[in-house]
């Protein structure tokens, strides 16, 4: 089969583009009522990536002139305590989103936190409430990784209504509402995940892959249908310690017709989304 030349889809320019186009909300929201958008980030214990994730999302918020608070709290925190935190920034009129940052510490269950956050805070869309919405085609926030899925497939001119598109990941944060934002956009979507019979059949017919399983490089050629568009929303680690996706990119590049790296790819677009989620949170409380 001969090689062609892949789409590297420029996930870092795009989501510049969408932080700049923020800004620019940012600057009118404040000339016409003195209040500057403010997202409100939750962290709990002492998990390293967590960290980097907090730091990411604050210098975005600086980038697009949000204003950003940052809650630091003891992994040994209660569930009471850290509904307390939350139940002060629902009360608070400053803040228009709140993010809890996951994981939290053991014991404490991350369902019944999320959904102590106001839905019309709730910038990361993990709220019941907001999912249902998403589901039945009425948001008022898209979740984030998702719906940069979205932009980044339209940005490389690729062709949703009507493609076929298999999602191999069944997460509640990707692989579920990635499938309804497709679903959204008139896509014939198939999910696949660990106890799909014949994997390979299944994403070969693929016009659309979004893999988001968290195995490092697992879908080489075998798996991509010639003229692809394939987006790896993984964030592993090689064999030489080195980031990369789920997608082994070296193997694809060459097959597929377009895709988007690691890292550079779906990350950037993610914190991109949830700067539009908390201009989106601050027009709704005015």
């Amino acid at each position: 089969m001969e090689d062609r030349q892949a789409v590297i889809i420029d996930g870092k320019a795009l989501a510049l583009k969408i932080r700049t186009e923020v800004a620019a909300e940012v600057s009118e929201i404040v000339s016409k009522t003195g209040r500057r958008p403010k997202l409100c980030v939750i962290i709990a214990g002492d998990n390293q990536a967590s960290k980097v994730y907090v730091r990411n999302k604050k210098k975005a918020c600086e980038d697009c002139g949000i204003e950003s608070e940052t809650i630091e709290l003891d992994g040994s925190i209660t569930k009471e305590e850290l509904f307390d935190v939350i139940d002060r920034k629902n009360a608070d009129k400053s803040v228009d989103g709140i993010l809890v940052q996951l994981p939290l510490p053991g014991g404490i269950d991350e369902k019944e936190i999320i959904a102590r956050i106001a839905p019309d805070k709730d910038v990361d869309c993990f709220h019941p409430v907001n999912v249902g919405r998403v589901f039945t085609g009425d948001p008022v926030f898209l979740p984030c990784t998702p719906a940069g899925i979205i932009e980044l497939l339209k940005y490389a001119g690729v062709t949703i209504k009507g493609a076929n598109c298999v999602v191999v990941g069944r997460s509640n944060i990707v692989g579920k509402p990635v499938g309804a934002l497709l679903l959204a956009e008139d896509g014939t979507v198939t999910t696949a995940h660990s106890k799909t019979k014949d994997l390979k059949k299944v994403t070969g017919e693929a016009d659309i892959l979004v893999a988001a399983i968290g195995k490092a490089k697992f879908f080489t050629k075998e798996y991509i249908k010639p003229g692809a568009a394939v987006i790896d929303v993984g964030m592993d680690r090689d064999e030489e310690g080195r980031l990369c996706g789920d997608v082994d990119f070296d193997d694809v590049v060459g097959i597929c017709g377009a895709i988007t790296p690691v890292p550079g790819g779906v990350g950037p677009m993610t914190v991109a989304m949830l700067m539009k989620n908390t201009v989106k949170a601050a027009r709704i409380h005015g």
